[in-house]
């Protein structure tokens, strides 16, 4: 693999050209190959033996997470000094049919899919690692590199915190990442100081009375009732005990009490999300969404029990770190390449680790240029324009690169 240099940075820092066209091949090829098998959180044991092959093969000595699955691997001996850029990639699938009928690399596993991208983003981490194992073997790199592929990112709270556990961020002191955006470019990414995603958890309510019968409601728990005004109340009543600029939102995905028009049940379960914009009032929610509950729950003479399950925090991106990539995206492909972008309602798990070391995320544009059509993640026939996956193995080695000049 030749790599000519062809651009100078800030700090005379060398940025390396043009992917040569046997490598973008290569990097695309081996995206379908884990596109056709995607794997679920914590069971990604092909993905993990997939990765750790190639960089094998590229001489470099990955280390498989003591999870099982997700491994990192360092480029270049870190002496215990200036700490290292770590390139994270999160490597699970989602458990959600593959919709793409006509597609030659579709899922070949039954209910599995790749609709968030992830095989992209492992795949562009990879690509920046072989090149960057190149320049090291070189001698044209300045400084280690860490590669860490996570396992779970969609398994709440999230794998990234196993990770953490696992010595994932030893040495590190900064750490960036992409998410395939199906509404920026090809060619192009999304930038946002600070929050760049929301906080996320999930919520788990039973409720339980004596029941009885429709005719004499007086004489039971109406728990039917109960659970509506749960589902209507709690969320306006945490609305008006946190700043509203705050964004904190609790939205119902599912309700189910009784069986019988008429009997009055003596169970009934709800299940929803806390999303919050406010990294601070995100940690306030738990105890403000369970008051919230008890409060009307006991008014209306329901015993209550609540699972709370934590989520993540907002993704809340470095200034200096959003900063490295504009200008490691503008050295490679200009300015017009970088546009700004909004806080998005979803969660990720990046966010742990910029709980410990500061980072940012930047959305990685995956949508043919002149398509028009509205896509989201998440979504059975999400699919990528596969020249997105050069475009991110650019950004993250003139990062890498950079960041060492720096």
């Amino acid at each position: 693999m030749s790599l000519e240099s062809e651009a100078v940075a800030p700090g005379d820092a060398k940025l390396p050209g043009t992917l040569p066209e046997s490598l973008r091949a290569e990097l695309v090829a081996f995206r379908r190959d884990l596109h056709m098998h995607p794997e679920l959180g914590n069971q990604e044991f092909r993905t993990t033996a997939a990765i750790k092959a190639r960089l094998e093969k590229a001489g470099l000595k990955p280390r498989v997470l003591t999870l099982g699955t997700g491994l990192i691997c360092d480029i270049g001996d870190w002496d215990g000094g200036r700490p290292m850029l770590a390139l994270r990639a999160d490597i699970d699938a989602l458990p959600i049919p593959d919709m793409k009928t006509e597609c030659p690399y579709r899922s070949t596993v039954p209910d599995r899919a790749h609709a968030c991208g992830h095989d992209v983003h492992t795949t562009v981490v990879l690509g920046a690692g072989l090149v960057l194992a190149e320049m090291h073997r070189q001698g044209r790199l300045p400084r280690p590199v860490r590669l860490l592929f996570q396992p779970a990112e969609e398994v709440l709270p999230g794998g990234a915190a196993d990770a953490i556990e696992c010595g994932a961020l030893e040495g590190v002191g900064r750490i960036i990442a992409v998410h395939c955006d199906p509404r920026v470019d090809a060619g192009r990414i999304g930038l946002r100081e600070g929050a760049i995603t929301s906080a996320c958890d999930r919520l788990e309510v039973a409720l339980d009375g004596p029941g009885g019968h429709t005719a004499r409601p007086h004489l039971t728990t109406d728990l039917v009732t109960a659970a509506a005004r749960v589902v209507t109340d709690v969320p306006a009543l945490v609305g008006r005990r946190v700043d509203t600029r705050a964004g904190l939102a609790i939205t119902w995905g599912r309700i189910e009490s009784g069986h019988a028009p008429n009997v009055i049940p003596q169970h009934a379960e709800l299940s929803g999300t806390v999303r919050c914009l406010d990294l601070g009032a995100w940690r306030q929610a738990p105890d403000l969404v369970v008051a919230a509950i008890d409060e009307v729950a006991n008014l209306h003479g329901a015993k209550s029990e609540i699972n709370y399950v934590r989520g993540v925090p907002p993704v809340v991106n470095d200034p200096d770190v959003t900063e490295l990539l504009r200008e490691a995206m503008t050295a490679r492909r200009g300015a017009l390449s970088v546009e700004g972008t909004e806080q998005s309602l979803g969660g990720e798990d990046f966010s742990w680790y910029l709980e410990q070391v500061p980072g940012a995320m930047a959305r990685l544009g995956v949508r043919p240029p002149g398509d028009r059509t509205v896509r989201d993640l998440h979504q059975g026939d999400f699919d990528a324009d596969e020249s997105a996956i050069t475009v991110g193995v650019e950004l993250f080695t003139a990062a890498a690169l950079l960041d060492a000049a720096e």
